[in-house]
């Protein structure tokens, strides 16, 4: 796997214009191997209720989102804006952790997921000194701010895989944030966009 020096300065090579860079399939730049891209269940369930195929509730209408033209956008009060394909994060180091997410009065959901560190994220972006804010974009419509504290914790993380696999289309592929310790609501599902604030 390349370093994390290397692959902040491949990202940012380019007098500091937003990157975007697609991958040689098969595999990734930093070796890792493809992956199945998931598939939309024949039957959704509504919502609150259980998904048979993880065992996890359902929240939020499923989007289905191309790989090959996804990009996540780190734009606002960063000295470096990004363009991040789906492979440009998982060749950053990963992280991975079993967390309940809390929808309160309505559900507890108990997985392993893994992704990338916000905090590592937002430190190739180079957060400006004066945010105080994240807001989290979701392809569905849904947005939700977070406080730049939480954001540069190092617990909150950018997650690709659940349970060792991508994470299924009905919770958020191809990335869902991922907030431990904190309320469901700030664990955005198929995120698309992070603007600084």
């Amino acid at each position: 796997m390349i370093s994390m020096t290397i692959f902040a300065l491949f990202l940012l090579a380019g007098c500091g214009a937003p990157t975007v860079y697609t991958p040689t399939l098969p595999g990734t730049p930093c070796g890792l191997p493809p992956i199945v891209i998931p598939t939309p269940l024949a039957i959704t369930p509504g919502p609150a209720e259980l998904d048979p195929s993880t065992g996890l509730h359902v929240t939020g209408k499923a989007q289905v989102i191309e790989l090959d033209s996804y990009r996540l956008d780190i734009t606002g009060l960063v000295e470096r804006p990004l363009s991040l394909t789906y492979n440009d994060l998982r060749c950053l180091p990963k992280i991975e952790v079993q967390t309940t997410i809390v929808c309160k009065g309505n559900f507890d959901d108990t997985a392993v997921w893994a992704g990338v560190a916000l905090k590592a994220v937002l430190g190739l972006a180079e957060v400006k000194p004066e945010a105080t804010e994240i807001l989290l974009f979701g392809a569905d419509g849904y947005v939700i701010n977070v406080d730049i504290e939480h954001a540069l914790s190092g617990k909150s993380f950018l997650a690709y895989e659940l349970h060792g696999e991508p994470v299924p289309i009905l919770h958020g592929f191809p990335v869902r944030a991922a907030f431990p310790g904190q309320p469901g609501f700030y664990w955005v599902k198929w995120l698309v966009k992070i603007e600084v604030k």
